[in-house]
């Protein structure tokens, strides 16, 4: 086992200066405790240091010195993970990407973009829509989150269903390596069957193979035309029975999103749900999206579709009348993360199983609530199904390290492993899912990740202790 050093010596923190500069190395407290935390239940780790290089020259010197004193680093993006991969908990040295922030740019013949990291998801969506362009991963968070974080964690959202996700766009990477080089894993094309897919590998890699400097990504042309369906319904189970039936009916949406009526009226009691009706006799809405080319083809398969969820005692159906009122269903849909995690549901899980167990999954969760004694709300990307599960339990604001908790995520994961799923869709293992990758792999799998960690990483500095010990 290679032991990692916490001690950065004043030597060393001579040395970070010279290479990032006075004002972009932070030791102060403030700094530390900002970056001490993410978006993970309410966890803090501080690191001794908080870097900001400007260039993949900088990160490889920085990686260098690290990696020849067993010095742990984390890597940062925007800081909006949820299991505790951005948290130093090793303390050591951050670093963030945030100076990465360039598009370098956008290949309008070939529909690519080059991007660095620290470009923030909706403005390098924005920047080649502008062109006519289309990069359709659009994580939650996708107005603060950074390229660079998807690419860690093969983000995914709503749209993945009909789109795909991150690892779907990714065609190259320049990555530092933790020994300090400089690679590109692929080439910019299309098509690639030339050695090992190393691309691939880091794509999901949360940041514990090396640090992406560069992305190249695939574009599609954007699509003209888009329709908004909200869809109430009074059994939470109905409403997962409805979207599999859409799917064997032969439609396959953009978007296909499930949201409790809990989880919404918690987001109620925060801001104006005018446009999504908030009723006792409603248990849940699916909001689902088409979208194409041809308005008169979307309209008739927004109509067929209605058809098939009024079979499952559908109440009335909202066709989204414009512009306005599609953006005020889809912010009520992003903020309900940020809003049940105020009202104290910290907790939260990212469980996947096929479309169709979904109402297996839903029950399961439910009776788990009634025998430990929590409160739960679900919510999420139904059309592929993956649901984000958020539990408040009263005075434990962590699964982290908490044996009650254990026990509980122990069961639900393993209902979710019988029902042909596993333990993470798009938010990674980080720190806090790693316990329980037993569930889903055996020993020899597990073994083969820590081999390949190994190749990449022989002293064990970047991001050590996620994903596995």
């Amino acid at each position: 086992m290679v032991h990692l050093q916490n001690i950065i010596t004043e030597e060393v923190a001579k040395s970070f200066r010279s290479i990032v500069g006075n004002d972009h190395f932070f030791a102060d407290e403030a700094s530390l405790q900002h970056y001490s935390r993410d978006e993970t239940e309410t966890l803090s780790f501080a690191p001794q240091v908080v870097l900001k290089p400007a260039t993949p020259r900088e990160i490889s010197d920085i990686l260098k010195i690290c990696n020849e004193r067993r010095i742990p680093v984390t890597p940062r993006g925007a800081g909006t993970g949820l299991t505790g991969g951005a948290l130093p908990h090793l303390g050591g040295v951050v670093i963030s990407t945030e100076r990465l922030n360039k598009i370098l740019d956008i290949d309008e013949r070939n529909l690519q973009v080059t991007t660095e990291p620290g470009v923030i998801t909706e403005i390098l969506q924005n920047a080649v829509a502008e062109k006519g362009l289309f990069y359709p991963p659009d994580p939650a968070s996708k107005g603060s989150c950074f390229i660079g974080g998807n690419i860690s964690e093969n983000s995914g959202g709503p749209r993945a269903v009909k789109y795909g996700v991150v690892k779907d766009y990714v065609l190259n990477l320049e990555l530092v390596l933790p020994t300090g080089e400089i690679i590109w894993t692929g080439a910019n094309v299309l098509k690639n069957s030339t050695g090992y897919n190393i691309t691939q590998l880091i794509v999901g890699s949360e940041g514990t193979l090396g640090i992406v400097t560069k992305i190249v990504l695939r574009l599609i042309p954007l699509p003209k035309y888009d329709l908004l369906m909200l869809a109430p319904f009074a059994s939470l189970e109905k409403a997962c029975e409805a979207v599999s039936a859409i799917f064997r009916a032969g439609y396959t949406p953009s978007a296909l999103e499930l949201m409790e009526i809990n989880a919404l009226k918690i987001v109620s009691s925060m801001v104006d749900t005018h446009s999504m009706p908030v009723n006792d006799p409603i248990e849940a809405h699916l909001l689902i999206e088409v979208d194409g080319n041809d308005a008169d083809v979307l309209l008739k398969e927004m109509e067929q579709i209605a058809g098939v969820v009024e079979q499952y005692e559908a109440g009335e159906l909202l066709l989204a009348e414009d512009a306005q009122q599609k953006e005020a269903l889809w912010k009520l849909r992003r903020k309900v993360a940020e809003y049940v995690k105020m009202a104290g549901y910290t907790i939260e899980e990212d469980a996947v199983v096929p479309r169709a167990e979904l109402p297996k999954l839903i029950r399961g969760l439910k009776a788990l609530g009634r025998q430990y004694n929590f409160d739960a709300v679900a919510y999420g990307h139904a059309g592929d199904g993956n649901l984000h599960i958020r539990i408040k339990k009263e005075g434990i604001p962590n699964s982290y390290q908490n044996p009650e908790m254990d026990i509980i995520i122990r069961e639900l994961f393993q209902l979710i492993k019988q029902l042909g799923g596993t333990i993470s869709g798009e938010h990674g293992i980080g720190l806090i899912q790693k316990g329980f990758m037993d569930i889903v792999f055996e020993e020899r799998q597990l073994q083969i990740m820590r081999d390949i960690k190994k190749v990449f990483d022989p002293n064990n500095i970047l991001n050590a202790g996620k994903i596995f010990d």
